[in-house]
Parts: C-alpha cells; structure tokens; sequence
C-alpha cells in the first residue's frame, strides 16, 4: 500500500480557529499564532496537553517550541515546516495527515500567522530586502534587473501572455474579484464584509502592473488561523462533523521558479497544480464532476483561470467563459471561495481558505451551498504547492 493509499480518508481535520483579519493587529505573529492555536484546539473539544505535533511554514515566525510554550503544549513527537510561501496551505495538512497515519503523532495542528500588513509586507517584493548569497536571490537577480522585483509585476508576465494565447481581457480577471467580494460582503469574519464591488469598480481601479489592476491583487493582512487534525477513527467522538482527507498533494513542475517559470516552452499554464490535481484524483478516486465546491489560491486573479483548467473544470483557455457563465456562484456548478477568498476575506497564505473548505464539508459556512460533501482546495499558484480534498463523513 502506497503512503498516499494509506492517507485517503485516514485523517480528519476536527478543528478550525482564526483571530480577527485587520491591517493593524497591535500584538505580534506569536501572539496571533497561539490565539488561533487556541481557538483552534478549543473548536475540536481538545486541550494543548493533548497536542503531539505542529506543522507551519517555512515562512512564520513562530517556532514550534514557542508555540508550545506559550500555548501550554506538553512534548512534542513531530514537528515540520513547508516551504514556498502559499504553495505551503494545503501542504501542512497532508504533513500533518502523515503524521497521524504513521503513528507519528497523535494529534498535529498546523498554523500560520503575521503581520502583513502592519509588518513585512509581501508585495513589495525582492528589491528592499537585505541581499544573501542564497541560490533564491541568485535565481531572481536574473529578473530584478529588469524590473520584476514584485509578486505583481512577476504575475503579470503569465497574465500578459496568457491573455494573448487565449483571448482573455482584463473583464475576465475581474469577474473572478467580483464573486470573491461578493461572498466577502455576507461572510461576517471578512475584511470587506458588506463592501461588494462591481466589474466596472474593477475596471475602473487602478493600474499596478498591466494588465493587473488593484483589485486583482490579494489583500494584505494581519491574523491567524489553525486547524487541528486527527485520525478518522478519533473524529468520530469529537464535537463537529469531521472533514475527512480524502486526498492531499504536493507538486512542482518541471523548470520550476518561484513564480517566474518564464523558461519554460509555454508560460500561460501551471503544470504543477495538474500534477497536484491528477494525484488528488487518484488518491481519492473522485473526479471533477464529483467535486461540489472549491477554494482557490487567489492571490492574483489571473492565475484562477488556469487552476480552473489544470483541475479539469474546463478546457484549456475555456475558463473566462466557464467563470462568465457563472459556475463559480453559490448556484453554479463550482461554488468557489464562499468565504471571499484572499481578495475578500484575508490573505493568510490560504490557511483561511481550508478553514472555509471545513466549514463548507461540516455545513457551517455563511455561504453555504446545498449537497456539498467534496470540496478540492488549492494552495498558492506560481511556485511550488499543493492541494486537499475534503470530504464529509457518510
């Protein structure tokens, strides 16, 4: 039997915790880590005492031993860490779902948690950080050069190309923030909760890096959020409904960069998200037409369109009109991101967006569809990543 055989449906995420999303949390990443850590353990009827194990990213600035401490955390038999920024979301989960299947820890939370807005801001990319010798800044000093010192100005070289292969506009990129600010505006724990926006609010934001306009860009956000998972068998005595894994993956393609894979022959799709989808199928023995809600990596929303194609939702360059025809609505055939994604509710490297994913499988989410017992979730998309399905107990 296969690790990722042994993995399908063995696992379960029991708990979900999050502090408030803002620009200004006034209390540091650790603060934040372990209010979510708590709030966390506390929604799965568990206790720090019984905590054996803690995934994160490689970028948080929160030990796991500092974690522990403060949390009231006794010993711990595993601990790791996922690189690739938000290629990491989906990752820690399938770290954790590897823990509990092979007896190497019990009960794993997983966390991510900064300041970023109020602290080191993301967007502004490589150029005012400190230089090192290390083999990334090597890699990007090929690019800043030329002005591709941002995550924005990198994703616009994909966006660009990708509208010239297959007629997309920057209508199509907005539709994609209009359905995310619209689930935004009736989720209460969203950053713009009650603010919706129009194509034409889209349309008349400004530029700042063609062909992306503001509001194709992620939010910057403070907070935290954890999720606690277990075995299957354990779930079933803790207080909500579990939301199985049923499938968990990484992938990273061929030629891969961090978010500049401009060397490839063709730089208008993502293969790794296929890879990751074609292992998340075969892990879970579902398809596409099984999968009854998804939360993609917005960061940008052009690179919604080809998640949508390499996942098997539609064909190549058919995703401007799949997201046209309103399939990523509550009532279409893909409800997508109901909580407002990272444009709509926070950007928290995606962690946010498997506790959506949990909230959708358990029935709880304040945009809640009908019938949802799959729901296929991405992590960040230009690097390296990974993905979950969640599936409801039956």
């Amino acid at each position: 039997m296969t690790t990722a055989t042994a993995l399908t449906g063995g696992a379960a995420v029991v708990g979900i915790g999050a502090t408030e999303f803002s620009k200004s949390s006034g209390r540091s990443e650790l603060q934040l880590a372990c209010e979510a850590v708590l709030l966390a353990l506390a929604d799965a009827g568990l206790t720090p005492a019984d905590v054996d194990g803690l995934v994160s990213f490689t970028a948080d600035t929160s030990g796991e031993i500092h974690v522990a401490r403060n949390t009231g955390m006794g010993e711990l038999t595993f601990f790791s860490r996922v690189g690739y920024g938000g290629g990491a979301g989906c990752a820690t989960v399938q770290q954790a779902a590897m823990a509990v299947a092979s007896g190497a820890a019990e009960v794993v939370v997983c966390y991510r948690a900064f300041n970023e807005r109020s602290g080191e801001r993301y967007g502004l990319g490589q150029a005012d950080r400190a230089m090192d010798t290390g083999a990334d800044r090597a890699a990007y000093s090929w690019m800043t050069p030329f002005g591709l010192n941002t995550p924005a100005q990198w994703v616009a070289m994909f966006a660009r190309r990708y509208m010239h292969e297959y007629g997309a506009t920057s209508e199509d990129f907005g539709r994609v923030a209009v359905v995310d600010r619209r689930h935004a505006a009736t989720n209460p724990a969203a950053w713009f909760h009650g603010r919706p926006i129009t194509l034409a609010d889209h349309q008349a934001s400004r530029w700042i890096a063609e062909p992306l306009r503001l509001l194709d860009c992620c939010q910057e956000t403070d907070g935290g959020q954890a999720l606690v998972i277990v075995s299957a068998d354990r779930a079933r005595d803790l207080p909500h409904p579990p939301a199985l894994i049923l499938g968990a993956a990484q992938g990273s393609g061929a030629d891969q960069h961090m978010m500049t894979s401009y060397y490839r022959e063709h730089i208008s799709g993502i293969p790794e998200m296929g890879l990751v989808g074609r292992q998340l199928y075969a892990q879970s023995g579902l398809r596409p037409d099984d999968i009854d809600a998804a939360i993609l990596y917005d960061h940008f929303t052009p690179l919604v369109l080809p998640q949508l194609e390499e996942l098997g939702f539609c064909g190549v360059g058919e995703a401007k009109d799949f997201i046209a025809d309103g399939h990523l609505e509550l009532g279409g055939r893909l409800p997508a991101n109901t909580h407002g994604g990272q444009l709509g509710e926070a950007y928290l490297h995606g962690m946010n967006g498997i506790a959506e994913a949990v909230r959708l499988v358990r029935g709880s989410s304040a945009n809640q569809p009908e019938d949802v017992a799959h729901v296929l979730v991405t992590a960040g998309t230009g690097v390296p990543t990974s993905g979950l399905v969640l599936g409801a107990a039956r």
